[in-house]
């Protein structure tokens, strides 16, 4: 498979594996937890701190957990003002960083080697915290999706792409000097493994009401299918005979879809309608809708009547922060609802670690809203508004807002033409009428609508002080020191002993520890299918001095006791006092802090 080279990109390689894991340290201020309740790791998420480094302190608990990962990372468009800092070790990259343009911009000629060093390390990571069923969603302009597409090719795979969807970002052409509006961006969507296929979608009432039931079929309502193709085969070219008595041919060039022996199945099975007066010169096959899958297939294009567009967005927010305008490039709440339709799980967990104006928690507080899911999110955000604008529009949307004014919402949305309308007005204003009455029960007015073509049926309600909230809570954290093991040395910056437990398995195992095992006689905190984890360790300079710390005969007869499952046993501690040729015949492998913190692969 071809692959993407790029100034920097042998130095950044494995640069996510150098990057030092960090404590997530809850800050209880800025944190929204629930009723009588403490803020704890297990909420939702908002991380005030670089990204890639968040990544990292996030893999000892989620590595291989989240369902869905959602990024809008810099579109590289030269006018972001976005910086690339990563502290990469190699001297090369420090003199290059140091001699260029830092922010990025337009003038900068290696600015996309910029952006492949940044991207390169965080998908590495993002693909490691992702689950092997779950989906990743990355936003993306011209400027760099030819790059971004190579990127994931690489890393994930190129069968593991999904799809790139083209989302019309903008729902007007607005003035470009060149003469082309650019109105779309993408949503560029890859899996952890191949073969993965989405769930079906709902059939949307426009979609049933193009089935329908003329001739009083039994089998209920039916869609007309052609039965030709635009391509002539001689086995497919032969003649039909219509209840009018009268011999048809496929039109010049073309030919039937079916052979002879499935046409004739369809004849006597009634699959074929010929009009209502039984001599059409062009058939069609009856597809019912009782026989039809339970839903449709996504597509790869999404109208911003679909999915939301940019100015939406920006409504969005002036209308959580009282007109003020907050944030440049936020993107609207019903292009995250859409990826969130796609995914099946009501108690999925959702990263996004370009969090910016925070629009995917609040998509996904609206979503556990209308099913009642328990979906999480995880947020993760650089810059200095990660409290005051990313926290603070979850804060409003969770508890409610100020707002006087009507408050819409879109209940209903259909295009309609007059064919349309001609054949199934009936189910139409039944529908209009069924949202009237229930979904619009909640609000002061109901307001209907065609322009251009659409129907709309808005509920409107008057708001005199106060937008009612959609409850939820969650956490603010931001990241601690560095997890230094050399520190046990110094007595400086010791970790937690549940921080340390959670690390030390990580390292060793690859996977993420979800409860710390209490500490016992034995140390055990946790096990894979292959191994025992245990540590002895305390945040005490004194006793990690002491001979209490060391691996000793009777701890490791009690380890040996305890396991009865056949399973090496892997042992952190500061010392032992046994030879590792006696640990090896007990299936006991001693790892000394603070030397041997490493990931151990193999039996």
């Amino acid at each position: 498979m071809p692959t993407l080279e790029f100034k920097g990109k042998q130095f950044i390689y494995s640069h996510h594996l150098s990057v030092p894991f960090r404590e997530l340290n809850v800050d209880i201020e800025k944190s929204l937890p629930a009723l009588d309740r403490k803020p704890s790791l297990d909420d939702n998420l908002i991380i005030h701190g670089d990204n890639l480094e968040a990544l990292k302190a996030l893999l000892p608990t989620h590595a291989g957990k989240i369902d869905c990962i959602f990024i809008d990372p810099p579109y590289n468009t030269g006018n972001e003002g976005w910086c690339y800092n990563d502290n990469v070790r190699s001297p090369l990259m420090k003199e290059w960083l140091k001699k260029s343009a830092n922010p990025v911009d337009k003038e900068d000629l290696e600015r996309h080697d910029k952006w492949l060093c940044m991207m390169w390390p965080r998908l590495n990571l993002l693909h490691e915290l992702l689950d092997e069923d779950g989906i990743i969603f990355a936003t993306i302009d011209d400027i760099e999706v030819h790059r971004l597409r190579l990127l994931l090719d690489e890393l994930f795979g190129e069968e593991c792409h999904l799809a790139t969807f083209a989302w019309q970002s903008k729902d007007t052409p607005g003035n470009n000097s060149s003469g082309v509006a650019e109105t779309h961006n993408y949503v560029v969507t890859y899996t952890k493994r191949p073969g993965f296929a989405l769930s079906l979608k709902e059939r949307s009432d426009r979609q049933i009401m193009t089935y329908s039931n003329p001739d009083n079929d039994p089998r209920k309502d039916w869609l007309p299918a052609p039965l030709t193709r635009a391509e002539f085969r001689e086995r497919d070219y032969y003649p039909l005979t219509n209840p009018a008595g009268k011999q048809v041919f496929p039109p010049k060039g073309s030919s039937w879809r079916r052979p002879p022996d499935k046409m004739k199945w369809l004849q006597r099975d009634n699959r074929i309608w010929w009009g209502v007066k039984g001599d059409a010169e062009f058939p069609m096959e009856k597809k019912f809708l009782q026989e039809a899958k339970e839903g449709v297939v996504h597509q790869t294009w999404w109208s911003y009547e679909f999915a939301g567009s940019t100015r939406n967005a920006s409504a969005e927010l002036k209308e959580l922060f009282e007109g003020e305008k907050t944030f440049e490039t936020p993107k609207p709440r019903k292009l995250l609802s859409r990826i969130l339709e796609l995914l099946s799980d009501p108690a999925a967990i959702v990263l996004d670690s370009f969090a910016g104006s925070g629009v995917t928690a609040h998509a996904v507080l609206e979503a556990n809203r209308k099913d009642g899911g328990n979906r999480r999110f995880i947020l993760v955000e650089c810059e200095d508004y990660a409290d005051t604008l990313t926290a603070e529009r979850v804060r409003r949307v969770i508890n409610g807002y100020a707002f006087t004014g009507n408050h819409r919402t879109e209940l209903y949305r259909e295009k309609i033409t007059w064919s349309t309308f001609e054949k199934r007005h009936d189910k139409i204003l039944n529908r209009v009428e069924s949202i009237e009455r229930f979904e619009g029960a909640g609000y002061d007015k109901v307001k209907k609508e065609i322009v251009d073509g659409v129907l709309t049926v808005t509920g409107e309600r008057r708001i005199e002080e106060k937008a009612p909230g959609l409850g939820g809570s969650f956490t603010f954290c931001t990241l601690g020191e560095p997890i230094e093991i050399e520190s046990l040395l110094t007595g400086k910056g010791l970790p937690a002993y549940e921080t340390l437990a959670r690390y030390v398995f990580y390292t060793a195992t690859g996977r993420s520890l979800e409860t710390v095992a209490k500490p016992a006689g034995d140390g055990f905190i946790g096990e894979t299918d292959l191994f025992r984890i245990h540590l002895f360790y305390r945040p005490d300079t004194a006793w990690l001095r002491s001979n209490e710390a060391a691996l000793n005969a009777d701890i490791v007869d009690i380890i040996t006791k305890n396991n009865n499952t056949g399973k090496r046993s892997i042992v952190f501690a500061v010392a032992k006092f046994m030879s590792q040729k006696e640990l090896t015949k007990r299936r006991i492998e001693f790892c000394q802090l603070p030397y041997a913190i490493h990931r151990i692969l193999g039996d």
